[in-house]
């Protein structure tokens, strides 16, 4: 069979990758053309476009990159057409993706989304053209199958999280090599993880900085950098810092760290799922969180909050995410009676998101129902 998948961010690529490998487990002759990263790429797929070349935070830099999007949607249009794939797989990045399943589907090609868009968070409007434009969804969040079955009448496919696949397969590191690797010395390490995108490492990476002077003397403070970033552009911001720096190896980062201080994303499911206590943060343009604040519903940001349904980690957003609310909330995570809390409540989440083998049980279902 032949697939066409897409992908927008860092996240997607990293949960694509493990489809691709589900997919070629499934289906030996499974041909596969995506848009995506490294990872999807490295995995068996033949990448047309990355995400580096096509990601936007916010509305705000969405409406000042309408040309390249429009530009990269027809450039998608003909690529699939010219492909002719069996079924076309969409991995979150709604923007785009609901685009292309609105040309694609009235055309005749299978249209198949995993991790499906937010609409349980924002924009629930979405789930008429979701209805008519997508055949099959497999969603990975176990409130997402009661949001669309028993709120739309639209019936999903709960395959669980990716995530738990994707930590339980990357192999154990040594943390005494972790440690002479990157010249950290024995004081415990506290992850600094500002996001993927420049514009969001911006508004993060310096505010987390400035609170480590005070927590030094015990602790020492590394940043996760992103795949999608150069070390050359981190630069500016480690100037005349003691703080370590580690490129694309934040899960062997975690599995090191005593707490965390992460920016709203996948990376907060992440962060809990390897059990490192966290504080989660975010901070966006000011005209797109004026948005956001009016058409997004939830009580909580961060998928660890939204998956339990109660305050498990503590979410500093926009004017609280400063500098002597983020030293209280780390004061926190660091002492032992708030990390046992954490602990339980981390055992508790991974219990909710069902499992291994999402990739792989996702992948089967698409080979089953297109074959």
């Amino acid at each position: 069979m032949k697939y066409y998948i897409i992908a927008g961010e860092a996240s997607g690529d990293l949960h694509g990758s493990n489809l691709i490998k589900g997919l070629k487990k499934a289906d030996p002759d499974a041909a596969i053309r995506c848009w995506g990263g490294d990872l999807m790429e490295a995995a068996g797929g033949t990448l047309v476009k990355h995400y580096k070349e096509q990601s936007f935070m916010g509305f705000f830099e969405v409406i000042m990159n309408l040309n390249k999007i429009f530009s990269n949607i027809k450039l998608c249009k003909k690529d699939i057409a010219a492909y002719k794939p069996d079924v076309i797989i969409f991995i979150d990045y709604s923007g785009f993706n609901l685009r292309i399943a609105k040309w694609a589907k009235p055309l005749g090609y299978r249209t198949f989304y995993y991790i499906s868009p937010q609409v349980w968070a924002s924009r629930e409007s979405r789930m008429k053209a979701i209805k008519r434009d997508i055949d099959e969804i497999f969603v990975i969040l176990p409130f997402e199958k009661d949001f669309y079955e028993k709120k739309h009448n639209f019936p999903v496919n709960f395959v669980g999280h990716p995530l738990l696949d994707a930590i339980s397969e990357k192999p154990a590191v040594d943390p005494e090599f972790f440690r002479k690797e990157f010249k950290l010395d024995d004081r415990p390490v506290i992850a600094l993880l500002p996001g993927s995108r420049k514009q969001e490492i911006t508004n993060m990476l310096e505010v987390m900085i400035n609170i480590t002077p005070e927590f030094t003397k015990e602790y020492q403070f590394v940043i996760a950098g992103a795949p999608s970033q150069d070390f050359a552009f981190y630069e500016q911001f480690l100037k005349d810092t003691p703080i370590a720096f580690v490129n694309n190896r934040t899960y062997d980062l975690l599995n090191i760290s005593t707490a965390a201080l992460v920016t709203s994303g996948t990376a907060t499911l992440e962060t809990a799922l390897l059990k490192v206590p966290e504080v989660v943060c975010y901070k966006g343009n000011w005209i797109s969180y004026q948005i956001a604040k009016r058409i997004i519903t939830l009580k909580f940001i961060s998928l660890v909050n939204l998956i339990m349904d109660r305050e498990v980690v503590k979410e500093l957003i926009q004017d609280e995410f400063n500098e002597k609310n983020l030293k209280n909330e780390l004061r926190k995570i660091l002492d032992p009676k708030v990390r046992e809390r954490i602990f339980a409540d981390y055992y508790e989440l991974e219990q909710r998101l069902g499992g291994k083998g999402a990739s792989e049980a996702a992948a089967k279902l698409i080979f089953e129902k297109i074959s």
